[in-house]
């Protein structure tokens, strides 16, 4: 996955569209979803690239992979994060996309979110591109368990030190601003020793070749695109709108600012993705039956 301010964005933007017009576009279409961290802002999650968004540098994965202490600062941090997405829910954006998809409208839906409010709203055909929250992986064997069972053993290993920091500013992908990390005690893979790692495709790291396909496919079953929430500016994401583009479909795209997808896209909404959705939800109409 490309860093976020690897390119720029296009230099000459689509003009933003009216609902009506997307609604035009999309009508009659069976559609695959593409969505970013700006459907789940308006659930308290914070994303990277908003506009009211403070800069941030996310750690990389071979940051992680190559050093202790950067392992050492991103479970603290995570350790605060990660119980802050697990209480959020689902917004009327997502919710409108599990009806579409309940109504066969949206087909099924890719996205870039690891907070797994997508499946909390309803919807059911979902690859989530970018892993899941919940998750945790080893490195060296491969074991998966879950973060609540790791939490556990960090809470024993380090006992108090999520009282200690409550009032701490939550950040993108189950991240929290915790200033304090020097001691925090790592826990290591319980089967093996080896380094535990989020089932999250990291900054520098590479999505699984067998998710892409999948959701390649699924572009591909698909009439046209909606894109949600999501700048594009990682290649991860934006190669499915080239994908949808190349062969014709149409590509709408919902999102507060310019992206990087807008030379590709048929038209942009310059606009939040909760009240956008919610009114998609209410005007498309279900497709004929092929």
């Amino acid at each position: 996955m490309s860093l976020p301010y690897a390119r720029p964005f296009a230099e000459h933007p689509l003009t933003p569209a009216t609902l009506g017009q997307a609604v035009e576009v999309l009508a009659g279409h069976r559609l695959v979803a593409l969505t970013g961290a700006g459907v789940s802002t308006d659930s308290g999650i914070p994303d990277y690239r908003g506009p009211d968004s403070p800069p941030r540098t996310p750690m990389t994965f071979q940051q992680f992979v190559g050093d202790p202490a950067f392992r050492r600062v991103y479970w603290a941090r995570n350790h605060v994060g990660w119980r802050h997405v697990g209480r959020t829910m689902p917004n009327a954006g997502h919710r409108a996309l599990a009806e579409l998809e309940a109504r066969g409208v949206v087909l099924g839906l890719i996205t870039q979110n690891v907070d797994l409010l997508h499946e909390a709203a309803g919807s059911r055909n979902v690859i989530d591109l970018h892993g899941r929250y919940d998750r945790v992986v080893c490195l060296s064997c491969g074991t998966v368990i879950s973060r609540a069972e790791l939490a556990d053993r960090l809470d024993a290993l380090n006992p108090g030190f999520t009282e200690a920091v409550e009032d701490v500013e939550i950040a993108p992908d189950a991240d929290a601003v915790v200033e304090q990390t020097s001691h925090f005690v790592v826990a290591d893979c319980a089967v093996c020793g080896g380094v535990l790692k989020p089932d999250i495709v990291y900054f520098g790291e590479t999505v699984p070749r067998e998710r892409v396909e999948r959701a390649y496919a699924m572009v591909d079953e698909a009439d046209a695109m909606l894109v949600a929430g999501s700048s594009l500016t990682v290649q991860s994401g934006l190669r499915f709108v080239r994908h949808a583009a190349k062969a014709g479909k149409p590509v709408v795209v919902v999102n507060r600012g310019a992206t990087r997808g807008d030379r590709h896209a048929t038209l942009r909404l310059d606009a939040g993705t909760s009240e956008t959705l919610t009114d998609l939800a209410q005007l498309l109409p279900t497709p004929i039956a092929r």
